[in-house]
């Protein structure tokens, strides 16, 4: 039987898992048969590390100085921020600092991409574009306090449950002597190979069940299923040159030398991209635009009439990008794919996306179609409703509820584009592959399920009353007050976790180095920005009223993805944080609504 290296008691250096960081440990003892080593961290930590995650402290030193002194390899260390971090530090601060320091610290947040309980997917399909989807931009790297910092959590690993979260972190780990590892294939997420394939047909098939509905007389469920259209009516080549046209339009307004360029934090690779965030620009652009085409006699009213088939056009160009990801992915470098979509599987490869920030020169298309088409296409949309009921209803100007709703939309869209640059923080721009459902929650979900109250009141006018009214405006300002300043408050700490506003938070430290908020916003429920999200969405659906539940499907889609979301990302949580997320459940007991769930 092979015998150990190491033996209980002896000083070690340690890999932290998912990570290239080096830590002094403690050996407590050898299984021979799994060839783990239980150590214990100088916060006192316990994990079971793999025989080639530990090594002997003067190699580990000897290794260290060996490669400062190589060229080859310093081009290589200069693309890892962890090594970097082991470069400009004494190695002995690497040694015996556990959890790291402030420096190391911030490096490490950089190449995780988060700051907070990790977040699975975007499968949950764009919810709402909050400029964070992930949530939990709970935590804080700031000193904590003294009987906080005291406290110690036990996150040692049971085998059974660390071997899938080894294989979904192997990829992103860094071999010292061969440069980048290559990303293996990692089991499929929840959906697997069938659910996969079921997503793929049941989306399109529900966006165009409830644009069919929309288009009724009474859309009522009572009338399921809705008369289907001839297939050859949804192919319009006039609306796929329009939607082509719209996208090449905003492709050119994000490419323009006009508006800030700004730096994303750093991924997995070391690299840190360079983004255009002229969002807002690009909005003031495009209404000019709109309004000249307006002026020389286009007629707005066209997006109504011919609302299927905008909506089919999108979908034909999403599969069409979708396909075109999927191939230019086979040509991409190992350290450029993402960890999720590297399966193994076509379908779900397609689906979520093997390339992390596949682009076009200076053209990022993740975060181009993120921020641009769909939002800005929205606000379009929405006044091409308002038109249409004017038109149709003999107005002289739009109803209260669409104002109300066109109001409320344009108010958030405006939000999201001016604070473009948060979304460089969020999950899906450092974590998840861009594929077929990003592409399709982007051009089509976004524009076309979004914009379902508008489309409802140009045929259903609803007489709003001053308690509706009231009601409406309130909810909107608190929700979005509750939104603006908790992701505020999110994104001020990823920027600067030092950031002297935020020295008056309190949070509690986990043994990964990463700290979990519990007081301000985010110390009231877990989910603040869903709370102002979920506020919001009520906003935008009462003004069409109780008749039918058409203008609530994005309400009743939304709650029911933020708490699937929520559950999945308490079950990953537990497993990273261990006690220490027991703790924080405990502190921060309400996860969206306080006193409710």
């Amino acid at each position: 039987m092979p015998t150990a290296r190491f033996q209980e008691g002896d000083k070690v250096m340690g890999r932290w898992p998912g990570s290239s960081l080096y830590y002094e440990v403690q050996v407590l003892s050898f299984d021979a048969a799994s060839r783990l080593y239980t150590v214990i961290y100088k916060d006192k930590t316990e994990l079971e590390l793999k025989e080639q995650d530990v090594m002997n402290i003067s190699s580990f030193q000897n290794r260290t100085r060996s490669r400062s002194r190589s060229p080859g390899r310093r081009r290589s260390r200069s693309r890892s921020p962890a090594r970097t971090t082991r470069r400009s530090s004494s190695r002995s601060a690497v040694a015996e600092k556990p959890p790291p320091s402030d420096r190391d610290a911030k490096v490490k947040d950089g190449m995780e991409g988060s700051l907070s309980p990790p977040q699975l997917n975007k499968g949950d399909q764009n919810s709402n574009k909050t400029q964070d989807k992930d949530n939990n931009a709970d935590s804080k790297r700031a000193e904590a306090e003294p009987d906080r910092s005291q406290s110690r959590y036990n996150l040692r690993r049971r085998r059974e449950d660390a071997a899938p979260e080894a294989r979904l972190q192997q990829p992103q780990e860094k071999r010292s002597e061969e440069g980048p590892a290559a990303p293996v294939p990692v089991p499929p997420d929840y959906r697997g190979k069938m659910g996969s394939v079921f997503w793929l047909l049941f989306l399109p098939v529900w966006v165009l069940f409830v644009l069919l509905q929309a288009g009724l007389k009474d859309p009522s469920l009572t009338n399921f299923p809705p008369p289907l259209p001839p297939l050859e009516s949804l192919w319009d080549p006039q609306a796929v040159g329009l939607v082509f046209l719209w996208i090449l339009f905003q492709a050119l307004l994000y490419v323009l030398p006009v508006g800030k360029l700004s730096e994303g934090v750093p991924l997995r690779s070391g690299q840190r991209l360079k983004y255009r965030t002229n969002g807002f620009f690009a909005t003031a652009a495009s209404a000019a635009a709109v309004a000249a085409a307006v002026y020389l006699g286009a007629d707005l009213t066209y997006i109504h009439s011919h609302f299927l088939q905008l909506a089919a056009a999108s979908f034909l160009l999403s599969v069409l990008l979708g396909l075109f990801l999927y191939v230019r992915s086979g040509h991409a470098a190992p350290e450029e794919l993402a960890v999720g979509g590297n399966s193994g599987n076509v379908v779900c490869d397609f689906s979520k996306g093997r390339e992390l920030n596949p682009r076009i020169r200076n053209l990022d298309l993740k975060f181009f179609c993120e921020m641009r088409p769909g939002l800005i296409g929205w606000c379009l949309i929405n006044l091409a409703l308002a038109l249409t009921e004017m038109k149709q209803q003999g107005l002289q100007a739009p109803s209260y509820p669409m104002i109300l709703v066109t109001l409320f939309q344009l108010l958030y869209v405006l939000d999201s584009l001016w604070n473009e640059e948060a979304v460089l923080t969020s999950m899906d721009l450092l974590h998840e592959g861009f594929g077929f459902m990003l592409a399709f929650g982007d051009l089509v979900w976004v524009p076309f399920t979004y914009s379902l109250q508008a489309f409802y009141l140009v045929e259903h006018p609803s007489p709003l009353n001053i308690p509706v009214l009231a009601a409406s405006v309130a909810l909107q300002l608190v929700g979005y007050y509750i939104f603006r300043k908790s992701n505020s408050e999110k994104n001020r700490f990823r920027r600067d976790p030092s950031d002297p506003r935020l020295s008056h938070l309190k949070s509690i430290p986990t043994a990964t180095g990463r700290s979990l908020l519990v007081s301000g916003w985010w110390g009231m429920v877990r989910h603040p920005n869903y709370l102002g999200d979920l506020m919001m969405a009520l906003a935008w659906s009462l003004p069409c009223g109780f008749s039918h539940l058409l203008p609530w499907h994005y309400l009743i889609h939304f709650m029911v993805l933020l708490v699937h979301r929520d559950s999945r990302i308490t079950t990953v949580c537990r497993r990273t944080y261990g006690s220490a997320w027991d703790e924080y459940c405990r502190t921060v007991p309400y996860r969206i609504v306080p006193y409710l769930y």
